[in-house]
């Protein structure tokens, strides 16, 4: 094949002068300006990139025959429902499952001991199926719970996914100070290390800063600046730096514009391997993707499909290592076995009949891809710099420098985006979704996540749903 004639051989090479000729006339009056974009945070967006080069493929953590992990969540409050749920989505595909623990109920699965946790994995082999938690200040007693479900195997796949910055920045208070919290979840996550050698323990998320209306770049600098907060917890706790490093894993969103998440988390891999290289640590991120919830609409719900289908592939593209689709029915309430089955299936069909995963780093060579890639990563690491030189995540969260950025993103939007649906297109009448309907059944047991000391406070950032305001308008 080397000495083929190249298929371009007939064609005269294309100038950017030619296109910009074309492009003008097609435009007419309409400055040729107005094909220029730019993200929430400023980083521009032009019509026409030159040919980059190839960047190193993003590396992935993941065993070679699967891509990435297929991962569902479950928040169903009644236990028993959560297990029918996981052992359903492992049955039809799925590899992996995220447990939301709330002991009231409320907004989770309503666990409050170990009986509770373990009743929700009956039946669940924990040396074949990573399970992971999502229990905010509860994480070090539940990452306990969850030791004991794994009964001391030293190939239980357990990821604790301890993340006490995230609650404290979503909530804006803490029970206790935020610093013995991380001290707590730190000292946890040691004592458990040992046993369990193939578990995470830190979840480092940037999510609560893309759910409450920020940028990528701010994203990924809240994220690195929680890695670096972990990482230091733990070598306090005994854990050599290198080890540190290793046991955390990086949490995004994904959400419908796949070329920014594609940058985003390839600038994210550029971020963290910049960081753990200066600290003798493993380059290689591990990076667990979750739908966007704020780019949900609650009107005409069946969109979402699409954005979720978006998301997935733009995590997929992006090199993620674990993928966490939504239900297209989140906006309205808890899903029903048909949604769940639509949001695994997704992940599925990207991955088995699409091939997506197949090709390590499809964007690479993409002068669009690659460029915004490079901005979001320089923006980043200036971020990630200004927090660390604030102090670290928990002075920068409670001084209001990440709510001042968050803000800033916000503002930046515009006033009425276009959301298939709902601003633009929406149906003449709409289709009903079916939801699931469960009251709220508190746990018998329910623990405590205060630690002594006063509570610490910092401006909350507020998880929004961008086409809400326009829901109710209409």
């Amino acid at each position: 094949m080397a000495d083929a004639p190249a298929l371009t051989a007939d064609f005269a090479a294309a100038t950017e002068a030619q296109w910009r000729a074309l492009v003008d006339k097609t435009l007419g009056e309409t400055p040729f300006e107005s094909l220029t974009g730019a993200t929430a945070e400023g980083l521009a967006i032009a019509p026409l990139y030159a040919q980059a080069p190839a960047a190193q493929a993003p590396a992935r953590a993941v065993p070679a025959d699967r891509a990435w992990d297929v991962a569902t969540l479950t928040a169903h409050p009644d236990p028993a429902r959560a297990n029918a749920e996981i052992l359903a989505d492992l049955r039809g595909g799925s590899a992996a499952a995220v447990i939301r623990i709330d002991p009231t109920g409320a907004a989770g699965v309503a666990i409050g001991s170990a009986a509770d946790l373990a009743r929700a994995l009956d039946g669940v082999i924990l040396e074949f199926a990573p399970v992971a938690l999502d229990a905010g200040f509860l994480g070090p007693q539940a990452a306990d719970w969850l030791a004991a479900a794994a009964k001391a195997s030293p190939t239980a796949l357990v990821r604790f996914h301890l993340d006490p910055l995230s609650a404290f920045a979503e909530a804006g208070a803490s029970p206790g100070p935020i610093e013995a919290h991380l001290i707590s979840a730190a000292n946890t996550a040691v004592r458990l290390a040992e046993t369990y050698p193939q578990s995470q323990l830190f979840l480092a998320s940037g999510r609560a800063v893309h759910e409450a209306g920020g940028g990528e770049a701010g994203e990924i600098a809240f994220a690195a600046a929680a890695a670096v907060a972990y990482a230091k917890a733990l070598v306090r706790a005994g854990l050599p730096m290198a080890d540190a490093f290793g046991r955390v894993t990086l949490g995004l969103s994904a959400d419908a514009d796949y070329f920014t998440t594609i940058a985003k988390l390839r600038a994210a891999r550029a971020v963290w391997a910049r960081i753990a290289q200066a600290c003798g640590a493993d380059p290689t991120a591990r990076i667990e993707a979750r739908s966007s919830r704020r780019m949900l609409a609650a009107r005409d719900a069946w969109t979402n499909m699409i954005r979720l289908t978006a998301a997935g592939f733009g995590a997929a593209v992006g090199g993620a290592d674990s993928v966490i689709l939504g239900n297209f029915t989140d906006a309205l309430g808890l899903p029903s076995a048909f949604a769940r089955r639509q949001s695994r299936n997704t992940q599925l069909v990207l991955m088995e009949e699409a091939h997506v995963g197949r090709v390590a780093d499809p964007a690479a060579g993409s002068g669009y891809v690659e460029s915004l890639t490079d901005q979001i990563a320089r923006a980043a690491w200036t971020k990630f710099q200004a927090i660390e030189a604030a102090g670290g995540a928990v002075p920068a969260l409670q001084g209001g420098r990440i709510a001042e950025a968050v803000d800033a993103a916000k503002a930046a939007r515009p006033a009425e985006p276009r959301i298939i649906g709902v601003t633009a297109f929406p149906p003449a009448q709409e289709t009903p979704v079916e939801v699931e309907l469960a009251a709220a059944r508190p746990a018998q047991t329910q623990p405590s996540a205060r630690l002594p000391g006063p509570d610490s406070a910092c401006p909350p950032l507020k998880p929004i749903r961008i086409a809400e305001p326009f829901e109710a308008a209409k």
